[in-house]
This record gives C-alpha cells, structure tokens and sequence, in this order.
C-alpha cells in the first residue's frame, strides 16, 4: 500500500511519514499540488493524503483536476480548514474523507484503514497466494504452513509483488517503494533481493519479464 503525502510543513510531513512508515506502509512525500497531481497520473499511488494550503495551488484545485483525470485514488483531506463549509467543500470537490487539524496520528490510521476497506487490500492483514503466505504485520512468511527467514527488505520486496499479484512491478518501481518504506537502495539490490527470495520460495513463484520487471502470478500454472 503505497501513500503520497503532500504537506508542505516539512516537519509534520516528517512526523506522519514515519508513523505510516512504522505501520508498514510505503510513503512518498511531495510540497506541492502540480507534483500530487503528476503523481497521480504516473499511476503507482493507492491513497493520497493532502493539505489543502499548498504554496503553488490551493489544495481543492488538485482534488477537482485528479477527478477530471477520471482518476478514483482515494484522497483523504488533512489540512486546518476546520469549518463545517470547508468540509462540504473538501467532500463536494471530490476528498473521499476531510480530517482536520489539529488531529490524533491514531485516527489518521484509522481512517486510512477505512479507504483500504473500501479498496479492498485489507480485508485480512494475511496474503496468501499458491503456498506462500505472507503476515504485513507480523512480517512472517511461511511456505506449505513452514516459516522461512527474510531479511526486511527481502520481505518488503516480496510484500510489494505479492499486493500487485499479476501486476508487472519493474525495478524502478521497487527500488521507489524500498525507498519510501525508508530503506536505502543500491543499484542492484532489488536483482539481489529477488535471488535470494527465489531460492527460498516455490519455483516460478516470481516470474522475471526480461527487461519489463517481475510479477507473481495468481494461478499456480504460470511460469
């Protein structure tokens, strides 16, 4: 689950980054509204957050222009706009939710988990695919119900692929989410990564696309 984040007080975008960073979810952090509304085309985002007193854009400005791209990424509005109107006006531009600030790091969390109910990704904190079956918060892995031993970017790579089950993901887009998970990455840590996970998982588990990226199937016939 990969959030953007676009606040330009660096020091609470901070904050929030590492709470969602610490309950396990990749988050990438933009300042300014013609950035969100890139991002949000480029694709690869499931949930955005967003302030609306942006520096370059006001923030229902972005909400209107990401819904004229027929773009449906859940956008929770966190922004001091506290008002009743400024509600109705967050909602009716098209914000899925509108949590104001002040607020508590543990409703923010609570009600991302709500977008990801409606998104359906978190029906069970469990993904199971084949014989492999992964706990997001327990971080255990286990294959024919045997535990297998990671290491945490090792998990996070296989976290990734195993949430866009038959979804292509290239290197780039692995390397981005190892990164906004807060890890560091070299150039051929994901080729690293994905080696060793192959020698631990069933055989054709990951399936490589040369020169696209790698994907895990859903049905256990592909190779």
């Amino acid at each position: 689950m990969h959030i953007l984040l676009v606040e330009d007080e660096i020091a609470l975008a901070n904050e929030i980054c590492q709470s969602l960073r610490q309950a396990q979810y990749a988050v990438s952090h933009l300042g300014h509204g013609k950035q969100a509304i890139i991002a949000a085309q480029n694709g690869d985002v499931d949930i955005i957050i967003l302030d609306l007193g942006l520096p370059d854009i006001d923030g229902l400005d972005v909400i209107k222009k990401i819904r004229s791209l027929q773009l449906a990424i859940p956008i929770l509005v966190l922004t001091a706009r506290g008002q009743l109107s400024d509600k109705i006006n967050g909602l009716d531009a098209g914000a899925d939710d509108y949590l104001p600030k002040p607020f508590a790091l543990e409703e923010l969390l609570a009600r991302l988990r709500v977008l990801q109910r409606r998104l359906g990704t978190v029906m069970s904190s469990t993904i199971e695919i084949s014989q492999v079956s992964l706990n997001i918060d327990s971080m255990l892995v286990t294959v024919n119900d045997t535990m297998i031993q990671l290491r945490r970017k090792e998990f996070m790579v296989l976290r990734a692929l195993m949430e866009r089950a038959n979804r292509i993901v290239s290197k780039a887009q692995l390397e981005s989410m190892l990164y906004e998970w807060g890890h560091e990455v070299s150039s051929n840590a994901i080729e690293v990564h994905v080696h060793n996970l192959r020698k631990k998982l069933p055989e054709h588990f990951i399936t490589n696309i040369r020169g696209v990226g790698y994907c895990i199937p859903k049905s256990e016939s592909a190779t």
